[in-house]
């Protein structure tokens, strides 16, 4: 019964996917509402979902092998070619929902993973940005607490 075995495989990718999926849109939301004390625990909680599903690829390739010799296909067959080999009936059927499923959810990870990489780094700029002008005068103020500047205000241009 190595097609079920692989089947129930799938599945588990499935739900890891997903819930990475969700780790990483709760890292997007932290980031836009501005609680970056907490992403340092949303990437863990990330990098323990990659884990899991490192070990849980491990596992499909053993089952993908196990079902390749079972159907006569190479030892290391991709879903695709699995589907390819896979004898008439619900099999056939029953990989290519998973491998739809698994594509869209990699699709959607990826996309997610680079609108948060694309925040972070712009947390990162504004971090070294504001580190960068410390100490620095800014015109209006010294860095006792003092005004640096005595004349009108700056908003509205009183020598016109």
């Amino acid at each position: 019964m190595g097609a079920n075995e692989l089947s129930i495989q799938l599945w588990r990718e499935r739900e890891l996917l997903e819930m990475l999926l969700f780790k990483l849109d709760e890292q997007q939301l932290l980031l836009a509402a501005g609680r970056s004390q907490w992403i340092q625990f949303a990437a863990r909680e990330i990098d323990q979902v990659l884990d899991r599903l490192r070990g849980a690829g491990l596992a499909r390739t053993v089952e993908v092998a196990t079902v390749a010799e079972e159907w006569g296909a190479g030892e290391a067959s991709t879903i695709r070619e699995l589907i390819e080999h896979a004898p008439e009936g619900a099999w056939q059927e029953v990989f290519a929902d998973h491998l739809r499923a698994l594509t869209k959810l990699a699709a959607e990870v990826e996309q997610m993973r680079d609108a948060n990489a694309e925040q972070l780094s712009g947390v990162l700029r504004a971090t070294q940005e504001t580190i960068a002008a410390l100490g620095h005068d800014t015109g209006e103020y010294t860095t006792k607490g003092d005004r640096a500047r005595d004349d009108a205000a700056r908003i509205i241009d009183t020598e016109m």
